[in-house]
């Protein structure tokens, strides 16, 4: 199996649509344990390894023994690794609040019941403080600060018998900390979401969406199956208020990527499902492309950076005609930090000393 009918196996068992599941259950017989682990590692990645392997697991009961036993254990050590995570995440979020930080769980749970590569949090405190709290709280130690890092004005912490980071965004979000009107919302707008045994407080769906598309269309260019799935629920769900939704979009200038963003989702939505969420005329409207402008290439659905680009220019005018001055320095930094990553990947094949 190769990545793009392993992804397209994996949006169709996220989506509760189990077309060709006996080819892949048939498929991963044959295979073996180290195609298997690969097929896991990219649900993995992907952030659907709960949504897919459950269904998998259960279909393959009455077709392969070893698919299934394989299927439950997966699915056994992740809930374990999941369980834990959420531990951690509640102890930090209470500690922090209990200090007088208020605190928001961007992304990471998003992906409920699969969770995120980091525990990403957004604070409006002052970066000081938190670092004061985490190290005397956690013992926890603040990793090395890029120069993405620096400008977004975002910390990773490491904390003892935790394996993944703790990302911390204060005050403003975007790749270049351009976003500071967008970022208050994220606090001031914040719900109470209910995850397991725990509380958290979580974006709003509005935010929800504008935190997806700056991270997919704005910034990595490239966009994962567990995209796909959460923001078809969020749209399924009835909660996102679209007025609210252009209105906030609209403050960063990003309006035609969030409108591109959500056609792109309701596309490969209606391609495995056969129907979708019907976007208002208004929102396709606003839209630069769709699906058929998204290829594979390597593990991921890709964005074209000629397409981006235009979505970037457009966000950079956007601001200069609303006198953002913040925004408009912040943006103009990216060419040149994109071209010194590109450069960096290039020489040493890893460009996380700029990002």
């Amino acid at each position: 199996m190769n990545n793009g009918s392993q992804i397209s196996h994996l949006l169709n068992l996220s989506l509760n649509s189990f077309e060709n599941s006996e080819v892949l259950i048939s498929d991963l017989a044959k295979a073996g344990p180290e195609a298997r682990t690969k097929f896991l590692s990219l649900a993995d990645s992907h952030h659907v390894i709960l949504r897919a392997l459950q269904p998998l697991s259960t279909m393959a009961k009455s077709q392969n023994t070893e698919v299934a036993e394989w299927g439950c254990n997966a699915l056994s050590r992740e809930k374990a690794k999941i369980a834990d995570s959420l531990k951690f995440l509640a102890n930090i979020c209470t500690t922090l609040e209990d200090a007088g930080i208020q605190i928001t769980v961007m992304k990471s749970l998003d992906h409920w019941p699969d969770i995120g590569n980091d525990l990403d949090l957004y604070t409006p405190c002052d970066r000081h403080k938190v670092c004061r709290a985490m190290t005397q709280s956690f013992e926890a130690h603040l990793k090395h600060r890029t120069w993405g890092d620096r400008l977004a004005q975002k910390c990773n912490f490491g904390v003892q018998g935790l394996p993944k980071s703790v990302e911390i965004h204060h005050g403003c979000l975007g790749q270049t900390g351009e976003h500071i009107a967008l970022a208050k919302r994220f606090h001031t707008k914040r719900v109470s979401q209910k995850v397991g045994d725990y509380t958290f407080m979580v974006p709003a769906p509005e935010e929800r969406i504008i935190a997806a598309t700056l991270q997919r269309m704005y910034r990595h260019l490239y966009i994962r199956v567990c995209d796909i799935v959460n923001t078809h629920s969020i749209l399924q769900s009835g909660e996102l208020d679209f007025e609210e939704l252009r209105y906030a979009a609209d403050l960063g200038g990003i309006w035609p990527g969030v409108a591109t963003y959500l056609r792109i989702v309701t596309e490969f939505v209606r391609k495995v499902r056969g129907t979708a969420y019907a976007l208002a005329p208004q929102v396709l409207a606003a839209s630069r492309f769709g699906m058929d402008e998204v290829f594979v290439r390597g593990i991921w659905l890709r964005v074209p950076v000629r397409l981006a680009t235009k979505l970037y220019g457009k966000q950079i005018c956007h601001m200069a005609t609303r006198r953002d001055l913040h925004g408009v320095i912040r943006l103009s930094l990216l060419p040149p930090l994109a071209s010194v990553a590109r450069l960096s990947y290039m020489l040493t094949g890893n460009p996380s000393g700029i990002w």
